[in-house]
């Protein structure tokens, strides 16, 4: 029943948990729906929204609101409309858990999703849920709105709050018909330094865990509400069923950052993805002329481009990139060629990135590129692929002598694959970058230098020697006859 399998039943299962948000019977449900959400895909950005989750000694709270619809994420005064009932008809004393992060992908990733529930982050949190009378959960609230949940309380209480932990709340001695304020701040990423994300995750449960525990002994009835500051970052490679942590840019399960500006920009063939690109500035330039910057009309939602010239096949692959009225330039189009050959050194095939042909208007500017490549199975990223020495020069004009109207390319954390593509996420990338870099080697040399000079003045204190022989005031002198 953890497992939400592929294709309609997928589909099936993530409408019916949406059906069931707000929900007031058994609250493993809750944590089920809460599981089945993160597995689905969102209709919305994950990266700006949290979710929220709130449950209650009271039964009679939660289940009147009509569900949110799938994807659609929550404002502040949304949010507010669903918590308002708890706030007027609940316990007075209220309980809020703030993690500085958090992301329905948090539960998906360490909640025991697959089946593994023995290896779940959130044991305490899904017993909380299991017993309580009625519960709420939000996946997906815009992070903005909940940052004025702190607020928003505090005027519905009517006290400031207090910030316990499980330590202090100990001291504590709840009143339930005087309105309490209770806020336990979650640490996550001032944690993930020292500890990895499952790990500060379930440091975070159990911290709620020992904060329920003191509240159910005390028999006070109460509200709890979890949900982020902000939302977290998650990376799938810090999980055990997907292996360890690796440098995969833009694969999938690769790190999510919150923001990230745009998707790749893929090119389809017989209906499939086979060639991918991503970058995060696409421009420009010829002499005297300001830069023409093509991102937003390449990497929208929308974009502008056109890759009906482009191609891809087995052994070879040509992406391009068509604009039309282009402004202060006109019609514009950008070609990547690239090869697919095989090596038997290697023992493997790779691709290559032949050449760069930029035409706008009637002047045509190519570039022949001798260090773009990769394994086959893989993607190429690099910081920069331009044909300004000052960025790496990865672009050589075809041309001994560039005409006065040639114009310079500038691709800004660039990352391409044209062969081995599987859907719209990128394999592991090959980056340019060199293993060791320049900082590397000043270090190494440096290092080695101070450990010549510390062995070299060890030697010296070591060789030292020391008079053998000393002269006794109450004996004979020492004579040492001139010959020696």
């Amino acid at each position: 029943a953890w497992w939400v399998g592929a294709g309609a039943g997928r589909r099936h299962v993530t409408e019916r948990a949406a059906a069931l948000t707000v929900t007031t019977t058994m609250a493993a449900s809750v944590w089920l729906l809460l599981l089945a959400l993160g597995s689905a895909p969102s209709g919305g950005r994950g990266t700006d929204q949290v979710p929220l989750l709130a449950w209650s000694t009271d039964g009679t709270l939660f289940g009147s609101q009509a569900a949110p619809s799938e994807g659609h994420v929550l404002s502040g005064l949304q949010m507010a409309a669903y918590l308002n009932p708890a706030l007027a008809k609940g316990p007075k004393t209220i309980v809020l858990f703030l993690q500085d992060k958090l992301s329905v992908d948090d539960f998906t990733a360490y909640g025991g999703v697959y089946g593994n529930r023995q290896d779940s982050a959130f044991p305490s949190l899904q017993a909380a849920l299991d017993s309580s009378a009625s519960s709420l959960v939000l996946p997906a609230v815009d992070w903005r709105a909940a940052t004025t949940l702190l607020p928003t309380l505090q005027v519905a209480v009517g006290a400031g709050p207090l910030y316990v932990d499980q330590l202090t709340i100990r001291e504590l001695r709840l009143n339930a018909s005087v309105p309490s304020l209770l806020v336990v701040n979650l640490p996550y990423t001032s944690t993930s330094i020292l500890l990895r994300p499952k790990e500060a995750l379930t440091a975070n449960d159990n911290i709620m865990g020992k904060v329920l525990e003191v509240l159910k002994r005390e028999g006070v009835p109460f509200t709890a509400v979890l949900t982020g500051s902000r939302p977290s970052r998650v990376s799938v490679g810090d999980t055990d069923q997907w292996g360890g942590p690796a440098r995969r840019l833009l694969e999938v399960g690769a790190e999510v950052e919150a923001g990230a500006p745009h998707p790749p920009l893929a090119f389809n063939e017989s209906g499939r993805p086979c060639i991918l690109l991503w970058a995060s500035s696409l421009g420009l330039s010829q002499a005297g002329n300001p830069r023409t910057d093509l991102t937003n009309l390449t990497f929208s939602p929308q974009p502008s481009v056109s890759l009906a010239d482009s191609h891809c096949n087995n052994h070879s692959a040509q992406l391009v990139l068509s604009y039309s009225n282009v402004e202060k330039v006109g019609d514009v189009k950008i070609t990547f060629k690239m090869t697919n050959r095989w090596y038997a050194v290697s023992g493997r095939s790779w691709f290559t990135l032949d050449q760069v042909e930029v035409q706008a208007g009637a002047d045509v500017t190519a570039f022949n590129v001798t260090e773009v490549y990769a394994p086959s199975a893989y993607s190429f990223s690099c910081y920069s692929l331009s044909d300004q020495p000052r960025s790496g020069a990865l672009l050589r004009p075809s041309a001994a002598a560039p005409s006065p109207t040639a114009w310079s390319l500038h691709v800004t954390d660039i990352q391409i694959q044209a062969f081995g593509v599987k859907g719209v996420s990128f394999s592991y990338a090959s980056d340019c970058a060199s293993f060791f870099t320049p900082a590397i080697w000043m270090g190494l040399l440096t290092s080695l230098l101070m450990l010549f000079i510390l062995t070299y003045g060890l030697h010296m204190v070591t060789s030292l020697k020391t008079m053998d022989r000393f002269d006794d005031p109450k004996g004979p002198s020492i004579s040492v006859p001139q010959t020696e």
